[in-house]
This record gives structure tokens, sequence and C-alpha cells, in this order.
């Protein structure tokens, strides 16, 4: 090691006006591939936000009002697997991301070099001992390509954060779900068990018509095969019950609590408390409030970034390798006066032929940046299409649940009439077993377009980006570190 002193450091200071010369194309987003307005349904107008104002994101506890959801949710949040692993990419991608921030700076090194060998002016065996700091090829980032990486690193992080917060509102939303669907369980349960019952009243009273006499055996192989098929219909449904409790289990990382099973039993959807409404706002809001979409227009960006990187590969490549410290051919004279030095060695690797590598890397940055973009415009339209759908449902389903209720007032009223008519012998057996089956399948229907209404709110809930709780993301972070 030079033991010339103090040589300039002009290099390191020309290096760092030079760094930050970027070859990042310029990002612009992309303009919404959707129309500026969500579409209506048979004239009826979807819920908006005020003129000129975007509709803020509702966190879900004020969305979900029902105390036994809201505590679902947060067993949810603090014990689902798929929440966990989304927490620990975005650990992943912070701790790559200061991987690439760190490129940008020396790494110094402690540096102890001891040697022993001839001579080649007298021959004899001389010792070199060699103690300092040194610095191993620093690369001077004059076009960016190691900016570029770190900002490649950060729009991976970024969206890795948006990524755990859309995994949140997909858990929210699937929760809310499951809940809903045992409470329609239990309903159509209920419908079943008393159907069963009833069916079961009235084989027994076909049976004695027909052991006396009064009633063809038609007339009891047909009151046979409705109880058997309610029977049926009530073992599929003890099956659908515990499956979807499976299924609400595996999202909350643990079995449903005992005290929120038990109060299931003779539960309904009526019982369900209300949503808070949502404005749907305009569909340019969906760009800020829905974290799918901020996620890909962070990938997006990434992809943007590497192209810069991919374009320095083109230009030269300076490294500097420095070290300073005491050299003495004595190892007690490692610290005297007048053992000090100072050394420094740059680099310079200009490609001139490598087949085409750089060429190919470039292309493949290009159609990447090309891919994230229809990625980005495809998350968009489908962003659209599903506050779409979900505009359309809370239009008509609303409609269609009233005309159910009233269809079940009319065959009850039906029902009651075939039971008059039948006793008075004035209709068949046959109408009276065709209005209970009406009566069932009615009914049924009924709390199936009831689940409908309500799960519909909640796809507009997450559709429009829902809303979540810092605290509780906060919460969720400390626990998985």
């Amino acid at each position: 090691m030079s033991k010339t002193p103090s040589l300039r450091l002009s290099v390191l200071a020309t290096a760092a006006l030079l760094a930050g010369c970027s070859l990042v194309p310029k990002y612009e987003r992309p303009a919404a591939p959707v129309p500026t307005a969500f579409p209506t349904v048979s004239g009826a107008t979807a819920p908006a936000a005020a003129e000129g104002q975007a509709s803020a994101p509702v966190p879900w506890e004020q969305f979900f009002t029902d105390a036994r959801l809201q505590r679902l949710v947060r067993l949810a949040l603090e014990n689902n697997r798929d929440l966990r692993v989304a927490v620990l990419n975005l650990e992943q991608a912070r701790a790559q991301f200061q991987i690439r921030r760190a490129d940008q700076f020396p790494t110094v090194n402690a540096a102890a070099n001891p040697s022993r060998g001839n001579s080649q002016i007298t021959g004899d065996i001389v010792n070199n001992f060699q103690v300092g700091l040194a610095v191993s090829a620093w690369e001077l980032d004059f076009f960016g390509r190691i900016a570029s990486l770190k900002e490649q690193a950060l729009a991976q992080y970024l969206a890795s954060d948006e990524g755990r917060k859309a995994t949140e509102l997909s858990l929210v939303a699937s929760v809310a779900n499951g809940w809903l669907t045992l409470l329609a369980d239990e309903e159509l349960l209920d419908i079943s068990r008393r159907t069963l019952a009833t069916r079961e009243e009235s084989i027994k009273l076909a049976k004695l018509r027909f052991d006396n006499g009064v009633a063809s055996e038609l007339d009891y192989r047909q009151a046979q095969s409705l109880t058997e098929a309610a029977r049926a219909t009530y073992a599929q449904q003890i099956r659908q019950r515990s499956q979807d409790e499976n299924a609400l289990a595996l999202l909350l990382g643990q079995p449903l609590p005992d005290d929120l099973r038990a109060g299931l039993q003779g539960a309904k959807l009526a019982d369900a408390a209300a949503m808070t409404s949502l404005p749907a706002g305009l569909p340019s809001d969906l760009l800020v409030r829905r974290p799918d979409l901020r996620q890909a227009e962070q990938q997006l960006i990434g992809a943007n970034a590497n192209i810069g990187a991919a374009r320095a590969a083109f230009f030269p490549r300076i490294a500097l390798t420095t070290q300073a410290g005491t050299v003495s051919n004595e190892l007690s004279g490692l610290f005297k006066s007048g053992s000090w030095g100072f050394s420094i060695a740059p680099s310079l690797t200009l490609p001139i032929f490598d087949a085409g590598r750089n060429q190919a890397n470039l292309e493949v940055a290009q159609a990447s940046r090309g891919i994230a973009l229809a990625q980005y415009e495809k998350a968009i339209q489908t962003a659209f299409r599903e506050v779409s759908d979900a505009l359309a449902g809370e239009a008509t389903l609303g409609e269609q649940a009233r005309a159910q209720q009233a269809q079940i007032e009319a065959e009850q009223a039906r029902l009651r009439l075939s039971e008059l008519r039948y006793s008075n012998g004035v209709a068949s057996y046959l109408d009276l077993l065709d209005a209970q089956r009406s009566l069932f399948t009615v009914e049924q229907s009924a709390v199936q377009v009831r689940l409908a209404q309500l799960q519909n709110q909640v796809a507009l809930y997450k559709a429009l980006g829902g809303g979540w709780s810092e605290a509780s993301l906060g919460k969720q972070e400390t626990t998985n570190r």
C-alpha cells in the first residue's frame, strides 16, 4: 500500500455529482380504460358522492355494525395465515429495498494483510504487514443503474404493502360472507325442519286414510315421496351447514367460538345488523381507494425502473477499491509515526461484445413493462366491472326480495285454501301436496335472495375499496415480526 500522503479526492467528488444520472423512462399514470361513470340499471340511479368530491373509504368497523361479526373479523386479522404471509412478504420486500439502498454506499471493512516473500532487490526474506480500512469495488453510479434497481425495489415494497391491504380487505369481506352464509344455513335448516315435521304428519294422515279406504294408494305414495324429499333436503343442508362452518374456521385461523356457535341456533338473516350505505363516487376514485389497483400501479412503476437499469448496462461501469491504514515490515512498527498510507484503484468495465445479452435484457425489461401495463389496465377494468355488478345487484335485489316475500304470502294463503278444500272433498290430495311443495320452494328461494342481497352489499364494499383499521394493521405487523 502506497504511503503517498493526502491524495486528492476529486474523483469521489465527481462521482457524487454524476451519480443520479438516470436512464429510467419518465413515468406517467396511464389513462383509465373505463367509462367516466358507472352504468345504471333500468333507470335506477347508483348512489354517488357529492359533485367534485371523492368518497372516502369506510373502515370495516363502521360498515359492519354487527358486534358478533366484528369479533370474528378481529379473530381473522389476528390468526389468518394468508394475512400472515402477506405481512411477511412485506417484510421481505422491505429488506430487499434496504439491500438495494445499501448498494449506493461504499462498504467499509477492516483489513489485515500480512505477507512474506523474497525481496526482488536483495533476495532476502521480507515481511510486510498492513492494517487499515478497505473499500472493495464500490460502483460509482454514473448512469443510474443502482438507483434504478433501488427504485424498482422501492416499488416492489410499496406493492407488497398494498398487497397486504388488499389481502386484509378480501379477508374481511370473506369473513362477512361466511357469517351471513351461516345465518342463511340456520334459517334454511329451520324451514326444512318445520317442513319435514309437517310432511311426516301428512304421511301419517295419508296412511290412515289409505288404510281405511278413504284415499287411494296414489295419494299415500305422493305424500311419502314428498316426505322423503324433505328428509333428503334436510340432510343435505346439515352437511352444507357443517362445511360452511369449516370454511369460516379456516378464515378465522381457529374454530368458531363456542358461544357464537350456540347463538346461531334458530338465527335468521333478519337478525343480521344493517350495513352502512356506501356512495359509489366516480370510477377514478377506485385508483385511489382500491389497494389492488395501487399494487398493480406500483408493479408498473417497478417494471419502468427496470428499463433504466437495463439501459445503464450499455454504458461503462466504474468501481473504486481503496485502502487506508498503516504498513510496516515489522509487526511492532505498524502504529509508529510515518507508517500511514493510502491507496486508490479505480476500475472501468466497458461492454464491447456480449453476444446481444444487454440488448436482450433491455427487450425483456421493455416487454415486462408492457405486461405490467396490460395487467394494470385489466385490474382497472375488473374493478369497474365489480362495482358495476354490485350496483346492478343493489338496484334489483331489493325488488326481488320484496317480490319473493309477496309470493310467500300468496303461497301460504294457497296452502290454507288447499287444506280447506281437501278437507271438504272439493280438491284432490295432489293439490294439497303441490301447495306444500311450492311453499317450501319459495321459502328457500326467499332466504337465498336475502343472502344474495346482503352479500351484494359486502361485494360493493369490497369493490369500492372498503377501508381498514390502521390500528389493526399495526397490531398485525407487530404480531408477525
